[in-house]
């Protein structure tokens, strides 16, 4: 059994704890998730069976897109409810200027990930550091929100935004750095996945909704996950020599081959092979991986 299944996490469940639930039912060994949601998040959690695991990496490239509910005047050493409170401000924050701070967080920016987070640091797991009570310097890194939009009105210091972020963006990040720009602090107390890699909540099972006799269903051809790649007709002599390691000569493919190092899909009739690299100097296709459903 092998594709791509689109579970619609729920909330206080870790995506470990989900990936365990698709192998107790599938029967299959190989399972992995794209792009880790907090247990207090739910939403879009992309699942890769079998062989299409090797696709996993061009999954977690994806912008993706939250609706995220924020508390202001509260401050937590995990950047969200969940965690201890480090201090409680007083929120004299008008609906202009909420609209305001909201708006300078649009764009590319440096921004430092939380503490308690999955990241290493010499490597060990910075959640590991934090609740052994140790602190260390997180180097920022570069992200971009798309955009911030407000969905609910500020009402007993919380409101609620949809943002669209790219890869490596923490939400939790971002609420405490809006509560900082406003003066009073800030923790994340929802927080909702609804889109990733151009799949959104619409296409996903929820999790306690799947079972044995419905997974089949809901499960996606490997390929869905690298559709956005052009492809190319291997003969089937080419595709025995594909599946075996073998890179493919352009002469005897159906498809164009003009930009150096772009992925390719590898296609025998209606199956999908793998993913191909141009190689221009030798004028043909390098393994990238293998799939074959």
């Amino acid at each position: 059994m092998q594709g791509l299944l689109l579970i619609d996490k729920p909330q206080n469940k870790t995506s470990y704890g989900a990936v365990a639930c698709v192998k107790r039912i599938s029967g299959e060994k190989r399972v992995g998730h794209t792009g880790t949601l907090d247990p207090m998040a739910a939403g879009v959690l992309p699942v890769l069976l079998g062989r299409a695991t090797a696709l996993s990496s061009y999954l977690l490239e994806a912008d993706k897109r939250y609706t995220a509910r924020v508390r202001l005047g509260v401050c937590t050493d995990t950047c969200d409810i969940t965690g201890n409170v480090l201090s409680e401000k007083a929120v004299n924050v008008s609906p202009e200027k909420l609209n305001e701070g909201l708006r300078q967080f649009v764009g590319p920016q440096a921004q430092t990930p939380p503490m308690f987070s999955a990241l290493k640091k010499d490597g060990v797991r910075l959640y590991d550091l934090a609740r052994q009570g140790k602190s260390v310097e997180i180097e920022p890194r570069q992200i971009v929100v798309y955009s911030i939009t407000q969905t609910a009105a500020l009402e007993n210091d919380e409101f609620e935004i949809d943002v669209l972020v790219s890869k490596g963006t923490y939400i939790r990040s971002l609420a405490r750095d809006i509560g900082e720009a406003l003066g009073c602090g800030a923790t994340l107390t929802a927080l909702r996945r609804t889109a990733t890699c151009g799949f959104s909540i619409a296409d996903c099972v929820a999790l306690d909704n799947l079972n044995g006799d419905n997974l089949k269903q809901y499960l996606l051809p490997a390929e869905t996950v690298v559709e956005r790649f052009r492809a190319a007709t291997a003969t089937e002599k080419q595709s025995i020599r594909f599946c075996n390691g073998g890179q493919l000569d352009f002469d005897r493919l159906k498809g164009s081959f003009a930009e150096d190092g772009e992925l390719i899909r590898v296609r025998w009739n209606d199956v999908f092979l793998g993913l191909g690299r141009v190689n221009l100097a030798e004028h043909r296709l390098d393994i990238q991986c293998i799939v074959r459903e």
